[in-house]
């Protein structure tokens, strides 16, 4: 099993900055690739960030340019950088982890942007 936890949410004024995180354990040689995703009041989970296990990226086109998605050298702990946080971007992000026998998913954690 694959269990993931994710940190790093929080409140901030829309142009700053969060990091979140997210460290996979157990049995982590079996994933493929992990992502962020979001789901805001009212709306579907989204894509946010993807890395794959070869360090291929892609991002939605509503966070380009302001979200990079990085990860540790073991390939365990997976980051978002957030710069110029916008209040559209306020959600509950969940980080994923893809394996061959499915989908593992974060608990999530809160992200608002308000002044």
């Amino acid at each position: 099993q694959v269990q993931l936890v994710e940190s790093g949410g929080g409140s901030v004024q829309p142009g700053g900055s969060l990091r979140l995180s997210c460290a996979a354990s157990g049995r982590t040689s079996e994933i493929a690739g992990m992502a962020w995703y979001r789901q805001a009041p009212g709306k579907q989970r989204e894509l946010v960030a993807a890395i794959t296990r070869d360090g291929a990226i892609n991002y939605a086109d509503s966070v380009k340019g302001r979200f990079t998605i990085s990860r540790d050298d073991g390939k365990t702990t997976v980051y978002l950088q957030m710069n110029n946080l916008k209040p559209e971007d306020t959600a509950v992000y969940y980080c994923n982890a893809a394996r061959s026998a499915g989908l593992i998913w974060g608990q999530g954690t809160q992200v608002t942007v308000s002044s």
